[in-house]
């Protein structure tokens, strides 16, 4: 007998169909897996098996093929676990049907005992059978909270294989999760252990990360060590502007496919900050391995990602970035598998001036200008080229320390960044962006026109200080930032003059 039951994979952050086909025969007792399953899906026939027989069901010694279509696309993990053992159960009879099976989507992983249990990749998966019509949707109760931010679809969540025979054969009546508002969840306010009044001077240095973190510009943090490089970086998170919904469940779908998710909430609430240590390899970085899984650039997506220390990251680690900060995404490619992962996030750096960290300070250097020059020649001018800011950040003095009392706080930082954010949103709204760092070379023309003594200030820095074509588009936006941060709906000289003072790298 032949049982149908509809299921859904991943590539990536996007989900399609997959038919769980089951048919059972008289012949040689025996359990085959096709449609290029991974080592996780056949050895879902142990678990089905015994999940079977552990819910009292009658696991009859027949011939079973079970087929996952589309068969030339791989399937991977367990969750094909619970739409194989309905399956197994419907060819066998013992799964009455009093409702459309083909009316519901079906994903879970069975414990021995029956128990399902959770799995990754839940609210992709459950927009993706939006989009596709389908309005039913079976998950394990430990993927609820997760489930319920997806309005329009009727989710069932379950936590033993006996439920979901009972309520398919219309003995058990179950309720489907109750929608829950993911505004109200980002409107809460996050406790950050750093704060920005905690950081003694720095005032350019501070003015600067406010800029960055108003328009989502990469920033790069040169000095000498205990300067607050660092510090300041940690503070970031307390002034990034709040996230909106739609990119709250763009960086949901990724931390779920990627089994970072707090499921206890099941939403990503606060812009992510990322800190891979500089012994990170070029996959943990970009994605990869077993099923493509999402790297740290994906991982930071709409938000952060810190590289401290730069120039101690390998270089062709570092060089990786140069691809994902100019197209917002990365492309993973592997012999079996090709999936494309959005990694739109703002790259903050610090690193000192030469291998002992006290060049351009009150400390004499120890290094020689060779060691100084192998030591900076780890960061390549196209990927310096990319990163709008570069500051420097001297020493803080006896006095700052002692006498200066607690700096604006964090709060009244993002509160001006907010409102820049927000006139942003609103000049982007049909444009799928959502900050300056992210214009097209075609929007920097429309949004980011200057006055002709702008012009001139400009092209005298063009010329004196070398930049190129991209440097000249990245000082652009950065003043477009600085505009707003004022309310002025026109770039006015000051705005380009601080955007130029922000390219140190390119003064040297």
């Amino acid at each position: 007998m032949l049982s149908k039951i509809n299921s859904f994979g991943l590539n990536g952050i996007k989900g399609y169909r997959i038919t769980v086909e089951v048919h059972a025969t008289q012949g040689m007792p025996r359990f085959d897996i096709v449609g290029l399953p991974d080592a996780a899906v056949k050895e879902s026939k142990e678990r089905v098996t015994s999940a079977i027989k552990n819910s009292f069901y009658n696991f009859i010694a027949k011939k079973y093929t079970v087929n996952l279509a589309p068969a030339d696309i791989r399937k991977e993990g367990a969750m094909y676990d619970l739409p194989i053992a309905l399956g197994i159960l419907s060819a066998l009879g013992q799964l009455k049907e009093k409702v459309c099976l083909s009316d519901f989507i079906i994903i879970g992983e069975l414990a021995l005992d029956g128990e399902i249990r959770q799995v990754k990749g839940i609210l992709p998966i459950i927009i993706a059978a939006r989009s596709e019509g389908i309005k039913n949707i079976i998950v394990p109760c430990g993927n609820e909270n997760e489930a319920s931010f997806i309005e329009g679809v009727s989710v069932f969540a379950f936590k033993h294989l006996n439920e979901v025979v009972e309520f398919l054969n219309g003995s058990f009546i179950k309720q489907s999760i109750k929608n829950r508002d993911i505004s109200g969840y980002l409107c809460e306010e996050a406790k950050y252990k750093e704060d920005f009044k905690f950081v003694k001077g720095q005032a350019l240095a501070k003015r600067a990360m406010e800029v960055a973190a108003a328009g989502s510009h990469n920033i790069i943090l040169i000095g000498p060590p205990g300067g607050g490089k660092t510090m300041m970086a940690k503070c970031l998170p307390s002034i990034l502007p709040d996230l909106t919904v739609s990119e709250a469940l763009e960086t949901t779908k990724i931390h779920s496919i990627a089994g970072t998710l707090d499921n206890s909430i099941g939403v990503v609430t606060a812009r992510p900050f990322r800190t891979p240590h500089h012994t990170a390899s070029k996959f943990s970085l970009t994605g990869g391995g077993i099923g493509a899984k999402p790297g740290e650039v994906s991982l930071a997506h709409n938000g952060v990602l810190f590289l401290d220390e730069m120039p101690e990251y390998p270089r062709a680690v570092l060089e990786i970035l140069r691809q994902p900060i100019e197209d917002n995404k990365i492309t993973i490619s592997r012999a079996a598998i090709t999936v494309e992962y959005p990694a739109n996030f703002m790259l903050v750096a610090s690193m000192n001036p030469c291998p002992c960290g006290n060049r351009g300070s009150k400390t004499a250097c120890a290094c020689t200008p060779v060691l100084v020059q192998k030591y900076l020649s780890r960061l390549s001018g196209p990927l310096l080229d990319r990163i709008d800011l570069h500051i420097e950040v001297d020493n803080v003095t006896y006095d700052e320390l002692a006498t200066t009392p607690n700096a604006e706080s964090s709060d009244k930082i993002k509160q001006r960044i907010n409102k820049a954010r927000n006139i942003q949103l609103n000049r982007f709204k049909d444009a799928g962006i959502y900050s300056n760092g992210r214009m097209s070379n075609q929007m920097v023309d429309e949004f980011c026109a200057i006055d002709k003594e702008s012009d001139n200030l400009l092209r005298n820095a063009f010329s004196k200080l070398g930049l190129s074509a991209r440097a000249y588009v990245r000082i652009r936006k950065v003043a477009r930032t600085i505009a707003d941060l004022e309310e002025s709906e026109q770039i006015k000289t000051s705005h380009i003059a601080e955007a130029i003072g922000y390219r140190t790298l390119d003064r040297r």
